[in-house]
């Protein structure tokens, strides 16, 4: 296998692909690229036995084709040190030697036998297929990966359950204290739903940054299968059966509070500095178009208090929230003016973003409240 390339493509192609590799590998080789010539195209392939990321790029210079799994931190550390140049790449066939050789110079990498590589996983017959437009999957994935749980209880929390129906897709993450609910308009057939797991929607998230036309999506009741421009993304998908997310979401909040965003995430920052550690504990007391956000810490004497004004109808209430999730939550959404709407100090708060004119996809974000002292 002997063929020219720019070094810079090289090391971005090995450098995407290598998000995929484990630092805990069951299989020593693993923690190998697995890299295929053919047709003046190579091919890189990366796995964890869960995820698979495949990336290709156009050579230059082909002199013979073949197949070698090639030791991914020397071959980054080596090419992160290269500015923008051609470089020549043999390998030995038998011996699995891997010389990169340019103008000035060349260094000799240990490769080894790409025979013991994993297989890429297969879809079954009865899979379903479909076409996904880039901005609702990364619209989906980034307003909804940040409420994922590490729940090794229960797994089913620990990815992005996307839902399919006709005309429209539904992206939820939730870890029993926060949720989030995005729904987009879409063009699409199908009828299925299926928990994408937070590694490899992760991978997608960063590149499908780089994509402009529709992705090509299969899956079946095991793995999914993404096809990009020049990558291809294949995962297992958890199994099991999602919570029913619609029966926590209050139907009824007849108080509705109107706020700016930035106002109120600083705000819960600067009281949060005296919140009880272990509970991390903001009160909000709603009424008269005002919030007053309190905080303590009895073991050590501390307290704060800010009032911030809004738009508020309804009922005085009191409720606390967990400051940190309040702030993530607060910070997921776009818009300037964020609308919280409540129903009493026991029943969830609902977040939504305000958007000046009609939008072709909605989010809806959940926090659950806490207990405070009256």
């Amino acid at each position: 296998m002997k063929f020219s390339v720019s070094s810079s493509a090289l090391l971005s192609l090995l450098s995407t692909t290598g998000k995929v590799i484990s630092n805990k590998n069951t299989l020593p080789i693993l923690d190998y690229f697995l890299m295929e010539l053919s047709a003046g195209e190579l091919k890189v392939t990366t796995s964890d036995l869960e995820t698979t990321l495949i990336g290709s790029i156009k050579v230059d210079n082909m002199e013979s084709e073949g197949t070698i799994a090639a030791p991914a931190k020397l071959m980054l550390d080596s090419l992160k040190e290269f500015p923008e140049m051609p470089l020549t790449i043999e390998v030995n066939d038998s011996n699995w030697e891997i010389k990169l050789s340019w103008k000035s110079g060349m260094l000799s990498i240990p490769g080894a036998s790409a025979v013991s590589y994993p297989q890429v996983p297969q879809l079954n017959a009865e899979r379903k297929e479909l076409k996904m437009d880039v901005d609702t999957l990364v619209g989906g994935i980034n307003k909804t990966i940040f409420a994922t749980a590490d729940d090794e209880l229960r797994p089913v929390m620990n990815g992005i359950y996307i839902n399919l129906e006709p005309n429209k897709l539904t992206f939820v993450g939730t870890d029993a204290h926060k949720l989030v609910k995005y729904e987009a308009e879409t063009a699409n057939e199908v009828n299925a739903s299926f928990i994408l797991p937070k590694k490899p929607a992760n991978l997608l998230k960063s590149v499908l940054l780089k994509e402009e036309e529709n992705i090509e999506m299969a899956f079946d009741s095991k793995n999914a299968i993404f096809k990009l421009k020049n990558h291809t993304l294949v995962c297992r998908l958890i199994e099991g059966n999602y919570p029913n997310y619609n029966a926590v979401i209050p139907s009824n909040n007849p108080n509705k509070v109107l706020i700016d965003r930035i106002e109120l995430i600083n705000g819960i920052k600067r009281v949060a500095v005296c919140s009880n550690p272990a509970t991390n504990l903001i009160r909000m007391d709603i009424a008269n178009n005002n919030i007053n956000l309190t905080a303590q810490d009895l073991d050590f004497s501390v307290s704060a208090n800010e009032s911030i004004s809004c738009s508020y109808e309804g009922q005085a209430i009191s409720i606390g929230f967990k400051s940190t999730f309040m702030v993530e939550i607060l910070a997921n959404i776009e818009t300037p003016t964020v609308v919280i709407e409540l129903a009493d100090s026991t029943r969830a708060g609902v977040f939504k973003p305000l958007y000046d004119d009609k939008q072709s996809n909605s989010t809806l974000m959940l926090l659950m409240p806490m207990l405070i002292n009256a």
